[in-house]
């Protein structure tokens, strides 16, 4: 645990929030400026910044909470769907891994930005599978 980071302190008690579920492992607890009513943080309790440095038991321990939460969210707010989502890197604005768990409704305004057509991704699909199998493996 980072004493300086934010997402440990409110995934270790530290910080006041809306707990809705914890383990040894990870903290549950709702999203300050949800996207939509129900929105729930996952975070691990050891201080993670990043998904690759996650450790398999955590992994577990995050993904079943959010198969959970995903019920929870459906039996409570019947909604059209849940959406889930993690950023990393510069986009990590906690600089503590969390994983967003929400309800979604048709309209409620939350949208995927489709990539720009100049960035020609799809015309290199074969050429990036072999970069990145390369490196995986």
């Amino acid at each position: 645990m980072s004493s300086a980071c934010l997402g440990c302190q409110l995934a270790n008690g530290e910080v006041q929030a809306h707990v809705i579920y914890e383990n040894e492992r990870i903290t549950c607890l709702l999203d300050i400026a949800p996207i939509n009513e129900g929105h729930v943080l996952i975070m691990p309790k050891r201080h993670i910044v990043e998904v690759e440095e996650i450790d398999e038991e955590t992994m577990r321990a995050v993904f079943s909470a959010a198969a959970q939460i995903s019920r929870g969210l459906k039996a409570c707010f019947a909604p059209d769907g849940i959406s889930m989502m993690q950023n990393g890197g510069m986009f990590n604005d906690l600089g503590h891994y969390h994983l967003h768990v929400f309800p979604r409704n048709q309209g409620d305004g939350f949208a995927w930005v489709e990539a720009n057509a100049v960035n020609e991704a799809a015309k290199r699909l074969a050429e990036t599978r072999l970069k990145l199998i390369n490196h995986i493996n």
